[in-house]
């Protein structure tokens, strides 16, 4: 007899069903099920990201137009209001173990992928702001007229992975969330304006993590010392500072650096902060100019996956889609890392 094994089957044997039962049975996720598995309930969630899926309607009736298909999955087509119930009630911890879980088959394949020459972890801090309805996601405040939910995501620049994320309300401000992250010593972060907190860069000092960020245009601090730069290229300054600021200088004690260069693309002065002082000027630009990847990772997250337009309104059934989002942005980046053709 002919074995049919679909893309989609390929794609789900990197979930092999021995973790993923430990998983349901960790998280206790069967424990009112009635007929309906975990497992039928995640392959029809991973079909909602990968087949662009609008609504429950679309998700029951395009895997029920392959019932043939779906034997060697062990699973039938589920009915609407059973997908509904299931992520409504089922706990979203689930995904995220499997989430973590691929990351780390990920991991194994992007080892050894670096873009730059030292040994250094490089990683990319960053949020973005999913909108929602106010009216339907009534329990997503925002604004007055306005819900939404916030993604923050840390990128693992060794293969360009999201190695953690955490999703929270809206209103709740990224220097939080990254307050809670540890980093081992060595580590270089990379983020936006919006991380500025001189009392947590001065605890990444103490830590012995590096970071790279822009430096606003209302810092007050004190020149220590000037470094040479290159006559030619696009470093304008590279300084040695101290902050003297009112309240600054209290909270961020240690030395930092300042490196100014100029886009070449715009003509505009871009100014860096880090308090790492041993890499050349340049580096410090081309690690900052890196960051950009994980701006492209929310704007694959949001163009090609289903995080816009939710098949659920509650908070649990919200955490499970996307969840399964970042799933299946794993799957795509491991497709990527394992071909052979020069993407």
């Amino acid at each position: 007899m002919n074995r049919f094994v679909s893309v989609f089957s390929q794609l789900l044997q990197l979930f092999p069903r021995v973790e993923f039962q430990r998983a349901v049975k960790d998280h206790r996720a069967e424990r009112h099920a009635r007929g309906f598995t975990c497992w039928g309930q995640f392959v029809a969630m991973l079909f909602c990201q990968l087949g662009r899926a609008k609504s429950l309607r679309e998700i029951c009736g395009g895997l029920a137009c392959a019932e043939g298909k779906l034997s060697h999955l062990g699973i039938t087509a589920p009915k609407r209001t059973t997908v509904a119930y299931a992520n409504a009630h089922r706990p979203w911890q689930l995904y995220q173990t499997l989430f973590f879980q691929l990351l780390v088959r990920c991991q194994a394949v992007a080892q050894g992928r670096r873009k730059f020459r030292f040994k250094n972890p490089l990683l990319s801090l960053d949020a973005s702001v999913i909108d929602l309805c106010a009216s339907v996601f009534d329990w997503a405040t925002y604004r007055r007229t306005k819900g939404a939910v916030k993604l923050h995501l840390l990128l693992d620049h060794d293969g360009y992975l999201p190695c953690y994320a955490v999703i929270t309300e809206g209103r709740r401000h990224e220097v939080t969330v990254a307050r809670t992250l540890t980093f081992p010593p060595g580590t270089i972060l990379v983020m936006d304006r919006g991380y500025m907190d001189f009392a947590w860069f001065a605890e990444l000092t103490r830590q012995g993590v590096f970071f790279v960020t822009r430096l606003k245009a209302n810092a007050v601090y004190a020149v220590l010392g000037t470094r040479a730069v290159p006559q030619r290229g696009p470093v304008v300054r590279d300084e040695l500072i101290t902050l003297t600021g009112v309240r600054t200088a209290a909270k961020c004690p240690y030395p930092l650096r300042v490196v100014e260069v100029t886009d070449p693309a715009t003509g505009d002065p871009l100014v860096f902060l880090t308090n790492q002082l041993t890499f050349g000027p340049t580096t410090i630009a081309r690690i900052y100019k890196d960051r950009w990847q994980i701006e492209l990772l929310f704007k694959a997250l949001k163009q090609h996956l289903k995080v816009k337009t939710f098949v659920g309104t509650s908070a649990n059934a919200l955490h499970i889609q996307l969840w399964t989002a970042l799933i299946a942005l794993l799957v795509l980046k491991y497709l990527q890392l394992r071909s052979t053709f020069g993407w």
